[in-house]
Order: C-alpha cells, then sequence, then structure tokens
C-alpha cells in the first residue's frame, strides 16, 4: 500500500513540511528533492525528519504496532483525523506520511492563509481527480482558525469521500471544532514528546552531526526540559549549541546562559487556563498542598492574572473546606485584601500561604450539599408561610389572628433552646446540614446532636 509519491516536502514543520504555497495550498505528487540544497542552510529539524511513519518519536500509541493509525492502515482504510496535539510533536509530518502510506494526493492549506476560494479550489481539484480514480488526503493546519460557516463547508466532501481530511490542532475539538464536523471524523490526541523521545531526538541529531553534543548528563537533562515536549523547539536548541563549536562541555548554567528560556505554554482564554485552574482545585481538595502550590505558580507564571487566583482560592474556601474550618474563609479574604495592597509580586506569597491552609485544612462540602438541597426544596414547596409562632405581630390585627401566639424564646429556655419548629407546617422537618465530622466540624456534630435529642424529648413531652 506504501508508496514514494509523496514524501515530506522540506519545510518547518519539526519532522518535514513547510509553509503553503502562495494561495494558502500546497501539494504535491513528490516532495522536491532536498539532495542539491547546502546543508549549512538546511534546518537541522527538516534534515531530521522521518520518511516513515515508524520514525516519529512519541506518538506509538498512534503508529506502534498496535497503536490506532497502524491498525486504520493494515485494514487498507483511512478515515478523516483529527489530530490534536501541542506544537512539534509532529501533526504535519503524520499528515504527510499517512498520505503517503494510502497512496493519497496530499494537498495542505493553513487556516491562517486560506480562505473560502482556496478551499473551493482544494475541493475542486480533489473531485476532478476522483474522477480519474485518484483520490485526495486535505490537510488543514490549524482547522480551529476555520469560522463555524467554514467547518460546515468540509462536510459534503468529507461525506461523499471526495477528500481524507486530516485537520491539525492545538485547541480541544470538543470546543474549537462544531459537532458536525466532529461526528465525521475520528480525534486522535498526539502526546507532548517525554523525555524519552526528546532524547531520541537528541541521539539522532548526534549522528547528523557526528559527533556528540557538548553538553555534561544535567545540561543534557537541562535541554530536554527546556524543550518543553516541543521537538522542533529541542532541535532548533541544539543547532545553536553545534554553532558553538565549543570545546569544553557545558553545564546547565551556560546552557541556561547561552539559550533563551522557552515561554511557558498558557492561554488564559483557552483549554490550558481551565486544565490548571481544575488541576489546582483538585490537588486542593486531595490535600496535596505541594502539587497545590506547583499548579498555583504555573498559572502564575503563565501570566495568569492574581485576582482570578484569589477568587478561585476563596471559592474553594466555602466550598470544600467550609465548616471544617471557618478561618478558611476569612484567610482567604484577607489574603485576597493583601494581594490588593500589597500587588506583584509581594502580594503573591499571601496567596501562597492561603493555597497552603487550604490544601492542609480539613475538607468538607456539607454546606455546599446542605445549600443545594435547601435550594432544591425552596423550589419544590412554592409559597409555604412560615409556622404563626415565629411571625412577628407590629399590629393588632396580627395578633388577634394568631401571628406570634406561643412562640418560645430561646434564652429563657433550658440550656437556650426551645425545640420549637421553624419550617412551615405543611413541610415535614429536613435535614439539609449533615456536617462531616472533620475538623470543627466534630464539634458541630456534637451539637447538632444533642439539640436533635433535646428537641425530640421536648416534643414527646409535648405530647403527653
Amino acid at each position: 500500500m506504501a508508496s514514494n509519491r509523496n514524501a515530506p516536502d522540506p519545510g518547518d514543520d519539526l519532522f518535514g513540511g513547510g509553509p503553503p504555497a502562495p494561495g494558502g495550498v500546497q501539494t504535491g505528487e513528490r516532495a522536491p528533492s532536498t539532495s542539491g540544497r547546502h546543508a549549512a542552510t538546511q534546518p537541522l529539524a527538516d534534515r531530521l525528519r522521518p520518511r516513515r511513519l515508524q520514525d516519529v518519536v512519541g506518538q506509538d500509541h498512534l503508529l506502534g504496532p498496535d497503536g490506532a493509525l497502524t491498525r486504520m492502515l493494515a485494514r487498507g482504510t483511512l478515515a478523516s483525523l483529527i489530530l490534536w496535539g501541542g506544537p512539534g510533536v509532529g501533526k504535519t509530518t503524520i499528515a504527510r506520511l499517512l498520505a503517503d502510506a494510502a497512496s493519497l494526493r496530499f494537498v495542505q492549506i493553513s487556516a491562517v492563509f486560506s480562505g473560502v476560494a482556496d478551499l473551493k479550489r482544494a475541493f475542486d481539484d480533489a473531485r476532478r481527480l476522483a474522477g480519474a480514480g485518484r483520490s485526495t488526503l486535505l490537510f488543514v493546519d490549524e482547522i480551529h482558525r476555520f469560522n463555524r460557516a467554514q467547518q460546515d463547508g468540509f462536510l459534503p466532501v468529507v461525506e461523499d469521500g471526495t477528500i481524507v481530511l486530516v485537520g491539525a490542532t492545538t485547541e480541544n475539538p470538543s470546543f474549537a471544532l462544531n459537532s458536525a464536523l466532529l461526528s465525521r471524523c475520528q480525534v486522535m490526541v498526539l502526546r507532548r514528546l517525554d523525555d524519552a523521545a526528546l532524547e531520541a531526538l537528541l541521539v539522532r541529531a548526534e549522528e547528523e552531526a557526528k559527533h556528540p553534543l557538548p553538553l555534561t548528563e544535567p545540561a543534557r537533562a537541562t535541554l530536554r526540559a527546556m524543550a518543553d515536549g516541543d521537538g522542533r523547539y529541542l532541535l532548533n536548541m541544539v543547532e545553536q549549541i553545534l554553532a558553538l563549536n565549543a570545546t569544553e562541555p557545558l553545564d546547565p548554567q551556560a546552557l541556561a546562559s547561552l539559550l533563551a528560556k522557552r515561554a511557558v505554554l498558557y492561554d488564559r482564554d483557552r483549554e490550558e487556563h481551565y486544565n490548571l485552574i481544575s488541576a489546582l482545585h483538585k490537588s486542593l481538595r486531595g490535600s496535596d498542598p505541594d502539587a497545590a502550590l506547583y499548579w498555583f505558580a504555573r498559572m502564575l507564571e503563565g501570566g495568569e492574572d492574581p485576582r482570578y487566583l484569589a477568587r478561585r482560592l476563596t471559592r474553594f474556601a466555602a466550598e470544600d473546606v467550609g465548616m471544617a474550618d471557618p478561618s478558611a474563609l476569612r484567610l482567604a479574604i484577607a489574603a485576597w485584601e493583601t494581594y490588593e495592597r500589597l500587588g506583584s509580586p509581594e502580594g503573591e506569597l499571601a496567596l501562597a500561604q492561603l493555597v497552603v491552609h487550604l490544601g492542609t485544612a480539613p475538607k468538607s462540602n456539607a454546606v455546599y450539599k446542605a445549600y443545594g438541597a435547601a435550594r432544591r426544596a425552596a423550589k419544590a414547596t412554592g409559597s409555604l408561610m412560615p409556622p404563626a409562632h415565629i411571625l412577628n405581630a407590629p399590629t393588632k390585627l396580627m395578633k388577634e389572628i394568631g401571628y406570634g401566639a406561643g412562640y418560645q424564646y430561646d434564652h429563657d429556655a433550658d440550656d437556650a433552646f426551645s425545640g420549637q419548629n421553624y419550617f412551615p407546617d405543611e413541610m415535614e422537618r429536613q435535614s439539609f446540614y449533615r456536617p462531616t465530622g472533620r475538623g470543627y466540624e466534630h464539634e458541630i456534630k456534637r451539637r447538632l446532636d444533642t439539640w436533635t435529642r433535646m428537641r425530640a424529648s421536648r416534643a414527646s413531652e409535648e405530647e403527653m
């Protein structure tokens, strides 16, 4: 099934694949040979691009012997796909090599540079070639940048088999693509390159250079960490190191001074924002202050507004700590106010203190659950009146019709507890708040149990 008709074009993708030609469309029966290009001007990532699917690193769950794409190709079919993954993990290369393995004509469009006219031209060409028995794989880079109407334009040509669509996106397809398009494609998640995959790229780079990289082992580990899962970025840094012609191995400090620090991958308006705040919230709920501090710092380093974090931490204090530690909510407000007074970076320490307090505090969502249950009961019971004995009677008429009659002033009762009913007469008594017994709620639970026994005892006395 495989052929050489669609070998990867040279370009700036980690594993090959350059920018689209003018007009936003790039096609090819066979990629131009790079043998005539001077090695000194050819990017290392271009020279090291895989020529076979099995040479792509870090995606064994898709391309290994039992990988999803491997099984698909073995069946002799290639479905339309959405490749979802971060930068530098090989999305463009995999699309090109899939076209090669399935003997499909490869056409590339970038949603950044292409418009409706480019799509129409690509569809018309695919229809014409389909009539001659030729099939087309249309690769759409950053497909999430097309609007909903443009995404709908793919539906008929995918449904009738005019094209095999392979879209690449760094955004969560559930949010970035419309449901109609998703229902016609299989989503394949590409993993960020782990340490082993990045090390494999370093070994390939050394084989290409024909000598080891001038790095100590700690510096080599630092280099992989600096790449942050992006193989293209790693190889770009390797090029800078090779250009030094260093005579002595670089240590981590020398390496850090040589290379610019990679910007943290974080977008306050997109999925990474929600992923990290979820990780922070669940680490706090799991009573892991160290993990919580890590995610808190990750968000700040990514440029998150500390006020947003202060608001979410205050919510956590009310929702997940609650009455198990009533001081948590007071500390949350105090930390928030401290930040407002001091600003960054000094005020961030107060928020970090709050993170540790919340992570180590006893946890209870009893108030959160009680409020939800009370709201449901309030909606279900409509406009029931309070019992007459707890209504004020500021006028003579109200006294005459029974307002306030029989009210017992709790401070005059034994233990300052009358045990009267405060629910509507037409409604049975409910138990919304059920303390866990953790932290301060242990004492609250003891009190409520005592009052429950006293209430039952006095109700029994009244019946007698």
